[in-house]
């Protein structure tokens, strides 16, 4: 697929199914502006993607859940390229354990992390597509975002808002040409478990690449055809 002119702004790129998806962003020549709070490790993204040959990649640090951060990265964006056809959101934090030992804290920092931030990355991106009459938006509510788990209270709270949100905005902006896809994975494999106590078996779960490929087809279809809700899990974690 070649996506030359075209322009993918990704947020929470830094790692895991972000990265990867700027990885995919740039391998197809789209004009690629990637962003997270780790300046470092968008630095270090940035000059991997300019030595495979585009040339047309941006490292632009913001905190996604700070309304002025983000409308600095758009304002950049936009500023540099022209417009936004791709939103890619897979920023968020996941906080689990048995609802007796979560606080009112915690549930402040999930919605702060997992809905907050995509609410802010929407209000400053909307307007340009709107004008554009294009776009196309891919959040990551992830599967908690779908179906419960237990040990998960304020995290799938967070995730079902984001659902819910999407599946509002889609209804708003659809006569703009916007189309949004959700995408819920089950059990990926990348560094959201590395802080995470509970006991899982990751040689189970999905690939991170596994995750970012099918964002990027969800984000290109072509033609008038959307895929709204994406549900892909590993084989021995089936919801059918």
């Amino acid at each position: 697929m070649n996506l030359d002119g075209k322009t993918a702004l990704i947020v929470g790129a830094g790692r895991g199914i972000g990265r990867r998806t700027a990885e995919l962003f740039s391998l197809a020549g789209a004009n690629v502006v990637i962003s997270s709070r780790n300046e470092l490790e968008l630095l270090e993204l940035e000059f991997k993607l300019r030595n495979g040959g585009n040339g047309e990649v941006t490292a632009l640090a913001a905190d996604a859940a700070e309304a002025t951060d983000v409308s600095s990265l758009v304002e950049q964006t936009v500023d540099k390229f022209g417009s936004i056809d791709y939103l890619v959101v897979t920023a968020g934090a996941g906080i689990l354990g048995p609802f007796e030992e979560l606080t009112v804290e915690d549930l402040d920092e999930s919605f702060k992390a997992n809905t907050r931030s995509v609410f802010n990355v929407l209000k400053a991106v909307l307007p340009v597509m709107k004008e554009q009459r294009s776009g196309r938006v891919i959040a990551v509510p992830g599967i908690l975002g779908k179906a419960p788990m237990m040990n998960a209270a304020v995290y799938c709270a967070a995730k079902y808002a984001l659902t819910g949100m999407i599946k509002c905005l889609k209804d708003e902006y659809r006569r703009f040409g916007i189309r949004f896809s959700l995408m819920h994975f089950g059990g990926v494999d990348s560094t959201f478990w590395d802080n995470v106590s509970m006991k899982v078996d990751r040689s189970k779960m999905l690939s991170v690449n596994a995750a970012a490929q099918a964002v990027f087809f969800a984000a290109t279809q072509e033609g008038e055809g959307v895929m709204s809700e994406v549900v892909l899990l590993p084989e021995s974690h089936q919801l059918v």
